[in-house]
C-alpha cells in the first residue's frame, strides 16, 4: 500500500466494532499495569485515540478508565490524568466537559481522602484554561471556594494557587470579571491570614500577582507596561 493511500484514523480502516473487540482489551488491561510508566504511555495515548474514535464510543468505552486514573496511587499518573482532561476537553469541546468530566471531578471535592480533594484542585486548575468563563464562574469556582478552609494545608494553599490561574481567566469576559474583586481577593486575603506559612506564602504571591495583572489590563493597549513602572510601583498584598 502507498503511503498516499495510508488513513491515520483506525476506524476508517478497520471498524469501530471490530477495534473494540481488538485493541480496546489490549488498551484497559495495559491501563491496568503494574508498572506506572506503562500506565502512563496509555494515557498519552488517549486524546489521540478518543479524536479518532469519537465522543460517544469514548464515553461509553474509555470515560471511565480515564476518572480512575484520578485516584491512582502513583503523583505521576494523577497528574497526567489531569492533563488527559484538558487534552480531551479540546478535541471533544467545553459542552462535554461541563456535562460529562466537570460533574465527576467536582463530587472527588467531597471525599474524605485528602488526596482526591487535591486532584479535584489540580484537575479543574489545569482544565480552566480550555474552558470559558461562564464554566469557571458555574461550576470551578465555587468548588475551589469551598475547600479554602479545608483542614489540610497543602489542600490550602493549592486552593491560593488555584485562584491565582483562574483571576486572569475571569478577567477575559466582562461578565465574569468581576468576581475577581467579589469572590476571588477576599478567598486570597481569607488565606494570606492562614496559621501556615506555606499557606501564607502562596496566597500573598497570588494577591499580588492578581493586583498586577489587574494593573497592567488597566493600560492602554499601546502603552508598554515596562516603561511606565508607575503601573506597578507600590505593589504588595493588603
Amino acid at each position: 500500500m502507498s503511503s498516499s493511500n495510508f488513513s491515520p484514523n483506525p476506524h476508517s480502516v478497520i471498524g469501530i466494532e471490530l477495534l473494540s473487540q481488538s485493541l480496546l482489551p489490549a488498551i484497559v488491561e495495559l491501563a491496568e499495569d503494574k508498572q506506572w510508566r506503562v500506565r502512563l504511555a496509555i494515557i498519552d495515548y488517549i486524546p489521540l485515540l478518543a479524536s479518532q474514535l469519537g465522543v460517544a464510543f469514548f464515553d461509553e468505552k474509555l470515560g471511565n478508565l480515564c476518572m480512575s486514573w484520578l485516584r491512582d496511587a502513583v503523583f505521576s499518573i494523577r497528574d497526567a490524568a489531569t492533563g488527559n482532561l484538558r487534552k480531551l476537553t479540546e478535541v471533544f469541546g467545553v459542552e462535554w466537559a461541563k456535562q460529562t468530566i466537570i460533574p465527576k471531578v467536582l463530587a472527588m471535592a467531597n471525599n474524605p481522602n485528602y488526596l482526591y480533594r487535591m486532584t479535584t484542585i489540580f484537575a479543574i486548575t489545569t482544565m480552566s484554561p480550555a474552558v470559558t468563563p461562564q464554566v469557571i464562574k458555574d461550576h470551578i469556582l465555587p468548588t475551589v471556594q469551598s475547600l479554602v478552609a479545608d483542614p489540610i494545608p497543602n489542600i490550602r494553599f493549592n486552593v491560593a494557587k488555584s485562584l491565582e490561574t483562574l483571576a486572569p481567566l475571569l478577567r477575559a469576559s466582562a461578565d465574569t470579571a468581576p468576581l475577581v474583586e467579589s469572590d476571588v481577593r477576599p478567598a486570597l486575603t481569607k488565606l494570606n491570614e492562614d496559621s501556615d506559612n506555606d499557606v501564607r506564602f502562596f496566597a500573598h504571591r497570588a494577591l499580588i500577582t492578581v493586583q498586577l495583572t489587574h494593573r497592567l489590563s488597566s493600560l492602554p493597549s499601546h502603552i508598554d507596561a515596562a516603561h511606565h513602572p508607575s503601573a506597578i510601583d507600590g505593589l504588595r498584598a493588603p
